[in-house]
């Protein structure tokens, strides 16, 4: 049976196929070296008891519209009053409803380092993401099967300065990851095949990573109770997108999910 990401990955080769033949990557490369230095993303996950990466998603495969009325501009403004390290925000348009206009709004809005969320098979995707204002970009384990062109968008995403947020979704995905030896880990503990979350996996596997390797536990983050069980298994950071997009009032979610005091 074909999963989410077996459709979320079809249609991304042909997206990327399409984008292709209109941009030029020479003309990308080109306007990336006069661009200035990123910010930095792997630093900001380093600088906080736990820190946060909050997330601009209009939508998900699972979980249909999350929310319409608001803009990734003053969610950057909102999440960054609220004591946010990072935003990350999804640039997938099928299934995601995304786009790099998103991405751009966002880093226009704050001085927050920024993630391109999206499910990257290909170099020009990283300098699409470099052009467009990214200084992160995440490789998903289980969407790029062949080692080789791991190693290869990984290699790449560093010639252009981007921090690289490696994904895996389960143990076995630990050695794949490890082959390139990241700097920063994220465990996302919703499966992409069927979507279902375990709240669990992330403490699980932070004992299976090293220490010196950043580590982001990614989906099912509810509750202020829930950071500080993180944070007492030595998590790093936490990337969190619904519980935040379905706020009320998002700054103030961030902040008590990080007991913070919040300002408006």
């Amino acid at each position: 049976m074909r999963t989410y990401l077996d459709r979320i990955l079809e249609f991304t080769y042909g997206r990327v196929e399409e984008e292709k033949r209109k941009m030029s990557f020479g003309d990308l490369d080109r306007e990336i070296r006069t661009m200035g230095p990123t910010r930095p993303f792997l630093a900001a996950m380093q600088g906080e008891p736990i820190s946060l990466i909050a997330e601009f998603k209009r939508r998900s495969p699972s979980k249909g519209v999350i929310r319409e009325d608001f803009e990734p501009g003053r969610a950057a403004e909102t999440y960054a009053r609220g004591g946010a390290s990072a935003m990350s925000v999804l640039t997938e348009p099928q299934f995601f409803d995304g786009s790099m206009e998103d991405l751009q709004a966002a880093r226009n809005a704050c001085t927050l380092p920024i993630l391109r969320k999206d499910f990257v098979v290909d170099p020009i995707q990283i300098v699409q993401a470099r052009a467009g204002g990214a200084d992160a970009i995440l490789l998903i384990v289980a969407g790029i099967p062949d080692a080789g062109r791991f190693a290869e968008l990984a290699d790449c995403a560093g010639e252009y300065g981007l921090t690289v947020l490696v994904e895996i979704h389960n143990p076995h995905e630990l050695d794949r990851a490890f082959e390139i030896e990241p700097r920063l880990v994220g465990v996302n503990q919703r499966n992409l095949s069927t979507f279902d979350v375990d709240t669990e996996l992330a403490i699980k596997l932070r004992r299976q990573i090293p220490s010196e390797v950043s580590m982001v536990a990614e989906s099912g983050i509810t509750s202020r109770k829930q950071v500080q069980e993180l944070h007492e298994a030595s998590v790093d950071a936490i990337l969190v997108g619904e519980t935040l997009m379905r706020a009320d009032d998002p700054g103030r979610e961030a902040a008590e999910l990080l007991g913070r005091q919040y300002t408006e």
